[in-house]
């Protein structure tokens, strides 16, 4: 399995994230990942398909809003928290807090 392309910090825009942010699915993969670090996506149980979820996952990439590592046969999923707070202080904390 191939290492998948990624934004540098550097890279991230407000207008990416915030796009990536306003999806109802997207929003649950991220508050997943807040809670539990480093998921294998197929295993939330988020009730779309796997290609749905392929393309949420990859918007999500894309934005520099997760990172995806190859692990064994699955791809795993983080937060890029640091690179967020860092860039955009207390946005995440904010989406994270909203009611959903």
């Amino acid at each position: 399995m191939h290492t998948l392309p990624h934004p540098e910090r550097d890279e991230i825009r407000i207008a990416a994230v915030l796009h990536a942010l306003a999806d109802p699915v997207r929003l649950r993969i991220v508050r997943e990942l807040a809670r539990a670090d480093g998921v294998s996506c197929g295993s939330m149980g988020l009730g779309v398909s796997p290609s749905t979820l392929t393309h949420h996952v990859r918007t999500l990439r894309e934005a520099g809003v997760v990172r995806v590592q190859p692990r064994g046969t699955s791809r795993i999923s983080s937060l890029r928290r640091e690179d967020l707070d860092a860039l955009y202080p207390g946005l995440l904390d904010g989406v994270l807090a909203a009611p959903r």
